[in-house]
């Protein structure tokens, strides 16, 4: 995976997308896809500043999602929600004094609402070290890799909010790039020196996501099969109650409408990117769906347009 690129310069951008997955590939030098959980057409922006190893953005997104996320090696992110929000990283959900955090090379989920705003903010590992030492100050790296939230003070979390903003904003543009990496790693380093406090996890926490991880191998394993509540119930031997429970938990969502709205995005993917010759109906049995007039009905309650729009739109692309 590469880094951003070296400037002398602020390196701005702004990214538009009618498609979450879309809009997934317009983060710089992160691996991720999203899929759609709120239903009606998807609109996300990306507002993003890059430095020299140092990544800010300010992202938008109009409909509830579920998002696999990688950042870039050797760096460090911290994610917080531009307003309190009913958000869940890792199946852990987010107070209004708490932040993100997640280290490079480690795969994270996010569960967000509908119409959510969040600041990043990704710095190189080694920077922020250097930075740190400058100032007479200790960042233990191994303590916040192992804590996707971080407690702090709701005034720095509201400092850290202004001045991210203030980087961003149009008016920032004539900034140079040393002045706004100073004014971001420094509130950074306040951020992260106030000895920000982890969370510990019960022990039920493990037990309800690895329920709703083994679903998830399930459905890789078998994308065409259209697997019933009681099946899984069935395969993972635990009981409706429990896997309700775990689902709604871990992901805010019940078992029957992640199943259902996995399934629709993969068949969007895949109709965003179809082989020669396919159809909207063979597309759709590979995915579980053989029933051509509830398949299209659910689909366009998920993502706004008929699946032949999609398909079509694609068609006149290429």
């Amino acid at each position: 995976m590469q880094h951003p690129t070296t400037v002398n310069a602020p390196n701005w951008s702004t990214r538009e997308a009618q498609d979450a997955d879309e809009h997934a590939h317009n983060l710089t030098n992160w691996q991720q896809e999203y899929d759609q959980l709120g239903g009606g057409r998807f609109y996300g922006r990306i507002d993003e500043v890059a430095l020299e190893g140092c990544q800010l953005f300010r992202e938008h997104t109009n409909r509830a999602l579920r998002q696999q996320c990688n950042v870039w090696k050797d760096a460090l992110w911290l994610g917080i929600p531009v307003q309190n929000a009913d958000c869940r990283i890792n199946g852990l959900p987010l107070s209004a004094e708490q932040l993100m955090c997640r280290p490079g090379e480690r795969d994270f989920e996010l569960i967000t609402p509908d119409s959510f705003d969040i600041y990043g903010i990704v710095i190189r590992e080694e920077m922020l070290l250097k930075l740190a030492e400058q100032q007479e100050r200790r960042i233990d790296l191994t303590r916040l890799a192992d804590s996707p939230r971080l407690s702090v003070n709701k005034g720095q979390l509201n400092r850290i909010r202004q001045i991210l903003q203030q980087v961003l904003d149009l008016n920032a543009r004539g900034l140079g790039s040393s002045q706004q990496r100073q004014l971001a790693s420094e509130a950074l380093l306040d951020l992260l020196d106030n000895s920000p406090q982890a969370e510990h996890n019960a022990p039920s926490y493990a037990r309800r996501k690895q329920v709703v991880d083994r679903i998830k191998v399930l459905i890789h394993e078998q994308p065409d099969a259209d697997l019933s509540i009681p099946e899984l119930c069935q395969r993972l031997h635990v009981s409706r109650r429990t896997l309700q429970y775990s689902f709604e938990s871990i992901l805010g969502i019940s078992p029957l409408q992640f199943l259902r709205s996995a399934r629709l995005n993969q068949v969007r993917r895949t109709l965003s990117n179809p082989a020669p010759d396919s159809t909207v109906a063979a597309i759709a049995a590979q995915h579980g769906f053989w029933h051509p007039g509830q398949f299209a009905r659910d689909y366009k309650a998920l993502f706004g347009e008929n699946p032949s729009e999609t398909f079509k739109r694609v068609q006149r692309r290429g």
